[in-house]
């Protein structure tokens, strides 16, 4: 779990669990039936048989002292676990991305899929080929710029490689979209800060689901073994503040909070103070969603901003902007006012599984050169994952 997050904190390292989406291994693997070991140095009692016990050779076989018993019994047991072990790692990695390409399946239909149903038959690539190949990327919300730059890669592959296989499309398509996503910026990871609390602020428009993103981000982080604060400097909207207090209450975490109308700065300062007071590991901000087009909201979202570093330099160590996937191209306006107003450093793209714009992925880290840090794939807590570049690119362009 939270596998782009490192640690340099004094305390002892603690191994994060895999992504939430992974079940335990350990109760799928069968116990290995231990051998029995020698209980005595002692030799067995031989039984009266009347007759001579038979004399056997001294070079007739080598002889096992009790250690050596152990060992090779400890080494077989060994073997046994990881023979047992390696096809249980194989079925869950295979469970889930058949998993996570059931919930892509509306962006899969959209892209895909239609790009089978375009090469299937066809002998050649031509310019007609190129021309349906086009309109199905820009349906999945690849973008003009990116679906322009894909296609332009496309052809020089082509014309490099001399390709006539229209089915070599898919691939050359495939390998580059993994190109972009997993580009520069979204190999940034991100590192809590020795000594001090690690600050998340989480902004976004109004209605992309940033208090709950935010509720399922902080399990990960408690079943990760840190603590959790949430602050709730959402005061504008009149259910915010109870919505996080019921995410607090789920989660077992204390919630910093006002009332409704309040200064969200001021609610911040205060939360700034607990979280070094009581060595806290995680602060998760939530702020008001607000039109990325009103300057006055956005300048107030700066003043936070400015009021967590003042409290505590170096905040906020993550600036988490939380999209709507099916907001499509419109994500990529929000990305960049937001960007521009408080310095995006990551992405959580919320309802991927309710969208056949899933290309916005590629779009974000190839135009905005941010990393995602999670995509939401569902309602449950364990529907938020981790991102991970070649998963997502995997399930995508499964075959069925």
């Amino acid at each position: 779990m939270l596998g782009w997050l490192k640690k340099n904190k004094k305390k002892d390292p603690i191994e994060t669990d895999p992504p939430l989406e992974i079940e335990s291994l350990v109760d799928g693997v069968e116990t290995t039936e231990q051998i029995e070991k020698p209980k005595s140095d002692q030799p067995p009692v031989p039984v009266e048989t009347g007759e001579p016990p038979p004399q056997v050779s001294p070079e007739a076989g080598p002889q096992i002292t009790p250690e050596e018993s152990t060992q090779s019994v400890t080494e077989l047991d060994e073997l046994e676990e990881s023979s047992k072990s390696e096809p249980k790692h194989a079925e869950q990695s295979v469970s889930m991305l058949t998993r996570l390409s059931q919930r892509l399946s509306r962006t899969r239909e959209s892209l895909t899929i239609r790009m089978d149903e375009l090469f299937l038959g066809k002998k050649e690539i031509d310019a007609d080929l190129f021309d349906e190949l086009e309109e199905i990327l820009i349906t999945a919300d690849l973008g003009i710029a990116t679906t322009q730059d894909l296609l332009e890669h496309a052809r020089k592959r082509i014309k490099r490689d001399n390709l006539s296989d229209p089915l070599v499309l898919k691939e050359i398509i495939k390998e580059q979209l993994k190109v972009y996503i997993s580009g520069n910026g979204s190999q940034q990871k991100m590192s809590l800060p020795e000594n001090e609390p690690f600050v998340i602020m989480v902004v976004g428009v109004n209605g992309v689901g940033k208090t709950t993103t935010i509720g399922k981000i902080a399990r990960k982080f408690i079943r990760a073994d840190r603590s959790v604060l949430l602050v709730a400097a959402d005061t504008f909207r009149a259910a915010a503040v109870s919505q996080l207090k019921i995410w607090g209450e789920r989660n077992d975490v204390r919630v910093i909070a006002q009332q409704e109308g309040a200064d969200p700065s001021a609610v911040v300062y205060d939360a700034m103070s607990v979280a070094k007071t009581k060595d806290y590991d995680v602060v998760l901000v939530d702020t008001a969603g607000r039109l990325h087009t009103k300057v006055n909201l956005m300048e107030e979202l700066k003043k936070i901003k400015r009021v967590m570093n003042k409290q505590l330099e170096g905040a906020p160590h993550e600036v988490l902007l939380v999209i709507d996937a099916t907001t499509g191209q419109n994500g990529i306006s929000q990305a960049k006012l937001f960007n521009d107003a408080v310095g995006v450093t990551g992405v959580a793209l919320t309802k991927l599984d309710g969208t056949a714009k899933g290309g916005i992925v590629a779009t974000i880290t190839r135009e905005m050169d941010l990393p995602i840090r999670f995509i939401g794939v569902g309602e449950q807590v364990d529907d938020l994952r981790d991102f991970d570049a070649d998963e997502f690119i995997e399930a995508l362009f499964a075959t069925n």
